[in-house]
C-alpha cells in the first residue's frame, strides 16, 4: 500500500456518527470511553483530545478510519494521560509519536493493520502496558527498550518482516503470549520459535545469562497495581469497607441502567428522525430524477435533429468535395497533356540540334577542301552557327520557364483548392466539438442540485439558440464558399484561353522558325558576298592602280583582297618569285570589329598565273621607268574596276538570323591557370581557351575533349 493517503471528505452517515458519538461523551454521567470509530476519519479531531482531558476518560477507540498520523497539529499527547486502553487498529498509520512514553497510564496499545516500519524507543516508558498488538504491518526489528516493559503479558508481533528478536526481551518477565512467525526468524530459531512462548523465553535468558522464572510469579504485583492508589489502612475495618464497596456497585448499576434506558430512547427517536429526514430525502430524489427524465427526453429530441440535420450538411460537403475532385482530376489530366506536348518539342529540338551537329560536321569537312576565302566563310559561318544554337538555347530555356509557371500555377490551384477543404473539415470539426462541450455542459449541469435544475434549462435554450446561430453563419460560409467555386471555374477558363493564344503564337514562332532555318545559309552567303569589312576596301583603295589593273586584265581580280591585306606593290613583286608566291603565311586580320585567324597564301597554285603575273609586273616597271608621267595615281583603277561590277540599284540588305557581334572584343583567360590571357586557338575545335605556357603539354581541348591537331597563336593588332 502506498505511504501517503490523500485525505478524504467523510459521507454524511460518518459525519453524524462522529457527532453523535462526541455528544454522548460529554453528557454527564456518561462511561470512560470515548468510541470514534468507524467515522472515515483522516486524524482524530482536536475535540477529542480535549474531551478525554477534560472528561478524564481512559478508553479511546478510533479503529477503522483512515488515520495517517495520531498527533494533529497543535495537539499534545499529554492530553491522553488518563488513557488505558488505545485501539487505533485499521488505519494507515506510518508512525507513532516519539513521545508516546508520555503515555504512563496506557495498559493496552492495539495498532494491528497499519503501515509501521518502526516503534519509537520511547515505547519503552509504557511501563504499565500489559498488551501490545503491532500484529499486520511493515516492521523489520523491535527497539531494544521492549525489554522494560515490565507490566507487557501479551506482544503480537505476527505478519511482519521481523526475523531476530532483541536480546533485552528476556527482562521482560510477565510475558505470557508471544505471537510471530515461527517459519521467518533467524534469531531465535525456527524450531525454538514454534516451541512457544516459554522455549523462546528460556532460550533467550540463557544467550543473556538470566535465570528463567515463570511469568505467574510476577503477575501478581501487576494485577494489585490498580489498587495501590487506594489507602492500606481502612480504620472502618474490612468488613464495613466490603459492605459500603457492595452498596456503591449496587448505585452505580442502577445508574448505569437508567442511563442505559435513557440512551435507549434517545437513539429510537434519534433512528425515527432519520427515518423520516431519509424519507423526505427519497421523496425529492424521485421529484428530480423525474424532471432529470423530462430535461434529458428534450435533450435527446434536441441532439437528434441536430444530428440529421448536421448528417445533411454532411452530404452536401461530401457532394461537393468530390466534385471539386474530379475538377482537379481533370485539369491535372489536362496539364499533364500540355507538358506531355512540351516534352514532344523538346526532343523536336533535339533533333534539330543533331541536324546542326551533322552540318557542322560537314562544315568540318569542307574546311579541308576550300580556299582562303571559303575557310573565311566557315569560320564566319561557324559563328553564325554557335549564334542560332544560343537563340535555340534561350527559345528552350523560355520553354522551359512556361513549363515552370504552367508547373506553379497548377501547384497553387491545388494548394488553394486543399487548403479550402481543410478549412472546411476544420470549421465543421469546430462546430462537432462545439456542440460536444454544449452536450457536456447540459449533462454536468443536469446532474447538480435541484435548485440549479431550472438554471441549466435556460442554459440548454440559450445553447440551442447558439446553435441555430452557428447554423445561419455556416449558411452563409458556403455561400461564399460557392462564390469563390465559381470565381475559380471563371480563372480556369481564363487560364485555357491564355493557353490557346500561346500555343498559337508557339505555332507562328514555329513556322517563322522553319522559314527561316530553310534560307538561313543563302541570306548568310548573300550577305558575305554583297558586304566587304571596311578595313579591306580602305586597303583596296590603297593599292597602286597599275597593280588593280593588272590583276583585272589576268582574271584575277579575286586575288585582290590578299593583295590588299598583305599591302603587296608592284615593287615588292618584282622582288618575288613564283615560289614566293605560293608560299603559305599566317595572318591576322580585324574584321568588323573582331579578329580573324587566317592560313592563307600569297599566290594561287596555277604555275601559269604566277609566271604571268610577275612578267607583267616587270613590264610595267620597265615602261614606268622609261616614262614616268604615264604612271596613274592610286586609287583611279579600283574606281574603274568597282564601278561595272556595282549593280544600278543596290540590293536590299539581309538581316541574318544569329544576333549582331559583340563591338568590342572581350579578352578571355585561360581556362588552366586562369591568371594569363587567352592566346592559343586549337584547330579542329576552334576554341581559344589556353594561354601559351598552358596548351604545351594539352593533347585534348579542355571545352569539348577533342584532340588538338594543331595549335595557333593569336596577335591582337592595336
Amino acid at each position: 500500500m502506498p505511504l501517503f493517503f490523500r485525505k478524504r471528505k467523510p459521507s454524511e452517515e460518518a459525519r453524524k456518527r462522529l457527532e453523535y458519538q462526541m455528544c454522548l461523551a460529554k453528557e454527564a454521567g456518561a462511561d470512560d470511553i470515548l468510541d470514534i470509530s468507524k467515522c472515515e476519519l483522516s486524524e482524530i479531531p482536536f475535540g477529542a483530545f480535549a474531551t478525554c482531558k477534560v472528561l478524564q476518560k481512559k478508553v479511546l477507540i478510533v479503529h477503522t478510519n483512515h488515520l495517517t498520523s495520531l498527533l494533529p497539529k497543535s495537539c499534545s499527547l499529554l492530553s491522553l494521560a488518563t488513557i488505558k486502553v488505545l485501539d487505533l487498529h485499521n488505519n494507515q498509520l506510518t508512525t507513532l509519536p516519539e513521545d508516546i512514553g508520555q503515555l504512563a497510564a496506557l495498559q493496552v496499545l492495539n495498532v494491528e493493520r497499519n503501515q509501521l516500519t518502526y516503534l519509537p524507543r520511547s515505547i519503552g516508558n509504557l511501563i504499565q502496558l500489559q498488551t501490545l498488538n503491532v500484529k499486520d504491518n511493515k516492521l523489520k526489528e523491535l527497539p531494544d527498550t521492549v525489554g522494560e516493559l515490565r507490566s507487557l503479558r501479551t506482544l503480537d508481533i505476527s505478519e511482519n518482516e521481523i526475523q531476530r528478536l532483541p536480546q533485552m526481551l528476556a527482562h521482560v518477565r510477565t510475558l505470557e503470549t508471544l505471537s510471530l512467525d515461527a517459519s521467518s526468524m533467524i534469531h531465535p530459531p525456527p524450531e525454538v520459535c514454534g516451541a512457544g512462548t516459554t522455549a523462546i523465553q528460556q532460550f533467550l535468558c540463557k544467550e543473556s545469562g538470566l535465570d528463567y522464572y515463570p511469568p505467574s510469579q510476577y503477575l501478581l504485583p501487576v494485577l494489585e497495581q490498580d489498587g495501590a492508589e487506594n489507602p492500606r489502612d481502612n480504620p472502618d475495618g474490612p468488613t464495613d469497607r466490603l459492605s459500603r464497596e457492595e452498596v456503591e456497585w449496587q448505585n452505580r448499576f442502577s445508574d448505569y441502567e437508567k442511563r442505559k434506558e435513557q440512551k435507549m430512547l434517545e437513539k429510537l427517536e434519534f433512528e425515527r428522525r432519520l427515518d423520516l429526514g431519509q424519507r423526505e430525502h427519497a421523496q425529492l430524489l424521485q421529484q428530480s430524477s423525474c424532471q432529470k427524465d423530462e430535461i434529458l427526453q428534450t435533450v435527446k429530441e434536441e441532439q437528434s435533429r441536430l444530428e440529421q440535420g448536421l448528417n445533411e450538411r454532411q452530404r452536401y460537403l461530401d457532394a461537393e468535395r468530390q466534385r471539386l475532385q474530379e475538377q482537379l482530376k481533370q485539369t491535372e489530366q489536362n496539364i499533364a497533356n500540355r507538358i506531355q506536348k512540351l516534352l514532344q518539342e523538346n526532343q523536336r529540338q533535339k533533333k534539330s540540334a543533331e541536324i546542326l551537329k551533322s552540318l557542322e560536321n560537314e562544315r568540318i569537312r569542307m574546311e579541308q577542301l576550300m580556299s582562303i576565302t571559303q575557310e573565311e566563310t566557315e569560320n564566319l559561318r561557324q559563328r553564325e552557327i554557335a549564334s542560332a544554337m544560343q537563340q535555340m538555347l534561350t527559345e528552350s530555356c523560355k520553354n522551359r520557364l512556361i513549363q515552370m509557371a504552367y508547373e506553379s500555377q497548377r501547384q497553387s490551384l491545388v494548394q488553394q483548392a486543399c487548403s479550402s477543404m481543410a478549412e472546411m473539415d476544420e470549421r465543421f470539426q469546430q462546430v462537432l466539438s462545439w456542440q460536444q462541450m454544449d452536450q457536456n455542459k447540459a449533462i454536468s449541469q443536469i446532474l447538480q442540485e435541484s435548485a440549479m435544475q431550472k438554471a441549466a434549462f435556460e442554459a440548454l435554450q440559450v445553447q440551442k439558440d447558439l446553435m441555430h446561430r452557428q447554423i445561419r453563419n455556416q449558411e452563409m460560409v458556403s455561400e461564399q464558399r460557392w462564390a469563390l467555386s465559381s470565381l475559380l471555374q471563371q480563372l480556369l477558363k481564363e487560364k485555357k484561353q491564355r493557353e490557346e493564344e500561346l500555343r498559337e503564337i508557339l505555332t507562328e514562332l514555329e513556322a517563322k522558325s522553319e522559314t527561316k532555318r530553310e534560307n538561313y545559309w543563302l541570306i548568310q552567303y548573300q550577305r558575305l558576298l554583297n558586304q566587304k569589312p571596311l578595313s579591306l576596301k580602305l586597303q583596296e583603295e590603297g593599292m597602286e592602280r597599275q597593280l588593280v589593273a593588272l590583276l583585272v586584265e589576268l582574271s584575277a581580280e579575286h586575288y585582290l583582297p590578299i593583295f590588299a591585306h598583305h599591302r603587296i606593290s608592284l615593287d615588292m613583286l618584282s622582288h618575288m618569285s613564283p615560289g614566293d608566291l605560293a608560299k603559305s603565311r599566317l595572318l591576322l586580320s580585324p574584321s568588323h570589329g573582331l579578329f580573324c585567324l587566317e592560313l592563307t597564301q600569297m599566290g594561287v597554285s596555277e604555275a601559269g598565273l604566277q609566271h604571268e603575273i610577275l612578267r607583267r609586273v616587270q613590264e610595267l616597271l620597265a615602261v614606268a621607268r622609261i616614262q614616268p608621267e604615264l604612271k596613274p595615281p592610286k586609287g583611279e583603277v579600283l574606281e574603274a574596276l568597282e564601278s561595272p561590277t556595282l549593280p544600278q540599284e543596290p540590293p536590299e540588305p539581309v538581316r541574318p538570323s544569329a544576333p549582331p557581334a559583340e563591338l568590342e572584343p572581350q579578352a578571355s583567360e585561360c581556362v588552366v591557370c586562369l591568371e594569363r590571357e587567352a592566346q592559343m586557338v586549337f584547330l579542329t575545335c576552334g576554341h581559344v581557351c589556353c594561354c601559351q605556357q598552358c596548351c604545351q603539354p594539352l593533347r585534348t581541348c579542355p571545352l569539348c575533349r577533342q584532340e588538338i591537331a594543331q595549335s595557333l597563336r593569336i596577335y591582337h593588332s592595336s
